[in-house]
């Protein structure tokens, strides 16, 4: 229930450690495992990296879907996800 709330999760390095015991398997399952934020590090900042990540998932298929942008964005910022994530494939 909880990784179908949220998008994504963050927690601390004492945190993040404890959450599989807590939690389970559940968030590594969805793929939404917390990402790591440290004392130092800005939220907003970690949040922003967050929201332009995109994640490719491949199994055993030749085929690919992915979101590269949402509703909000301009076609320059658009266009910007689909050239990097073209890039990012392109060097695997």
């Amino acid at each position: 229930k909880l990784a179908g709330q949220y998008d994504a999760f963050l927690a601390s390095e004492s945190m993040i450690r404890l959450i599989p015991r807590l939690l389970g398997p559940g968030l590594n399952k969805a793929g939404k495992f917390p990402h790591l934020i440290t004392h130092n590090e800005s939220m907003e900042a970690k949040l922003h990296e967050i929201r332009s990540t995109v994640k490719f998932q491949m199994k055993k298929v030749l085929c690919l879907g992915v979101a590269v942008a949402n509703v909000a964005q301009t076609p320059e910022e658009i266009q910007n996800n689909i050239t990097m994530a073209i890039n990012f494939l392109v060097s695997l």
